[in-house]
């Protein structure tokens, strides 16, 4: 075998030995009960919502909280509305939220509208009044039961608790798609495991609530500023030893972007975080491998960095491996080839693989129809793939900032439900 077959070979097994776990994780998920809870309180909740310029969605965000099963008294809506030049704050208004506005065109991002709003809250009302923040974006929309279900698991004593974040319009293109299976992975292959074995769940953005003596201890606010301020967020709980769980019963609904650009620099301002992550948190993850903190702490540091840097070494190492190989070393470029095919059919079937179960136990789940099911199984590692060149600019562009998508799918439950 020539070198470079050598390479991904050791490369190879390193990615293996890294993420072995997570093909645990996978029998843990399908092959062991999920956790029924019954509510030990009725926890008085704010619902946070973080807008720019999103006028022509929060209306229906707001009416499905409002649509809610939970004791009306016990659930109050807040909106941010966050450097807007629209009419947000009085479409939330109208809706039936409370609205503040926010101009800052330094602090610009997530978690700066979030911090915020925690301290306006905590003026007006006090930092105990609510027992309980849940985060959402603008654009979701809530099944009528979330809150009740959400709050049957953060009640058995969890500091924070994520739920289950589906599609609104997963078979809109091969974007859509590609995200949600992305969510459903992280939902369904390993948050359901970590529930199980108690790890640490990982917090997506958006559709989690976490208790008002959890902000308390970090002394008030949001002080989770990266450019994933979600994965930060997880990162500090992880190295803490926080309880973060999953309620796999609480069912809410995102919009994916379609648009090639707008998926683009979503996910470059993903990549660029997880660096954030890496230098920022780094010191403190490694260290709490050795620790009683070993499972979630080895965890989230396989979930940043090797899925980072491996592929891109990987990568690397092949684009200067195959040429060397075929006019240095003289290896026939019908082996090169092969070697890269090989490498390149053996990913493609194993994202294809999680896209396959995914597809199939989830399948109900899915608002798309059955041909568009299973024709985005296929495009799943194509998608993937296009990770590659986002995480090289990521590396490379030092001046990443967090950009708006414009959300106009005015989808409804009752379009989301006629989907079934």
């Amino acid at each position: 075998m020539s070198v470079l077959t050598w390479i991904n070979i050791a490369l190879g097994g390193l990615l293996v030995l890294c993420y072995a776990y997570q093909f645990v994780f996978v029998l843990i998920a399908y092959l062991t009960k999920r956790p029924k809870f019954e509510a030990k309180k009725i926890n008085k909740i704010a619902v946070l919502i973080a807008a720019r310029n999103e006028e022509n969605v929060i209306g229906g965000l707001i009416s499905s909280l409002k649509a809610q099963d939970y004791p009306k008294e016990a659930l109050e809506v807040f909106v941010i509305a966050d450097n807007c030049t629209d009419k947000t704050a009085e479409a939330a208004r109208a809706a039936g939220a409370i609205a503040y506005e926010r101009f800052n065109k330094v602090e610009v991002g997530k978690g700066y509208a979030v911090d915020f709003l925690l301290k306006r809250i905590a003026e007006e009302y006090g930092d105990s009044f609510f027992d309980a923040y849940l985060i959402f974006d603008a654009d979701n929309l809530v099944e009528p039961d979330f809150v009740t279900e959400i709050n049957k698991t953060f009640s058995q004593g969890y500091d924070c608790v994520t739920s289950y974040r589906n599609s609104k319009n997963y078979g809109d293109n091969w974007l859509s798609a590609g995200q949600g299976m992305c969510f459903m992975r992280d939902l369904i292959l390993l948050n359901r495991a970590r529930m199980k074995i108690g790890g640490c769940c990982f917090v997506a953005g958006t559709g989690f609530m976490f208790s008002s003596a959890l902000c308390r201890s970090f002394g008030g606010g949001w002080p989770f500023h990266t450019l994933t301020e979600d994965g930060e967020f997880t990162t500090y709980n992880a190295i803490k030893g926080n309880k973060m769980g999953y309620c796999d019963t609480a069912r809410f609904y995102d919009d994916q972007p379609t648009k090639f650009t707008q998926s683009w620099n979503q996910r470059l301002r993903w990549c660029k975080g997880y660096l954030q992550i890496i230098k920022g948190y780094y010191s403190k993850l490694i260290p709490g491998i050795f620790s009683r903190r070993f499972l979630s702490c080895f965890d989230m540091a396989m979930c940043m960095a090797p899925a980072y840097i491996l592929p891109l070494l990987t990568i690397f190492a092949n684009l200067i491996g195959a040429p060397i190989s075929i006019f240095a070393a003289g290896v026939p470029w019908q082996q090169v080839a092969i070697s890269l095919g090989v490498g390149v059919a053996g990913a493609y079937l194993a994202l294809f693989f999680f896209g396959f179960l995914l597809t199939i136990s989830e399948w109900k789940q899915i608002r798309a129809s059955a041909f568009k099911k299973l024709l985005y199984m296929f495009t799943f590692p194509v998608y993937m793939f296009t990770f590659i060149p986002i995480a090289f600019v990521a590396l490379l562009k030092r001046d990443v900032k967090w950009t708006p998508i414009v959300h106009e799918n005015k989808v409804t439950m009752e379009d989301l439900n006629a989907k079934k």
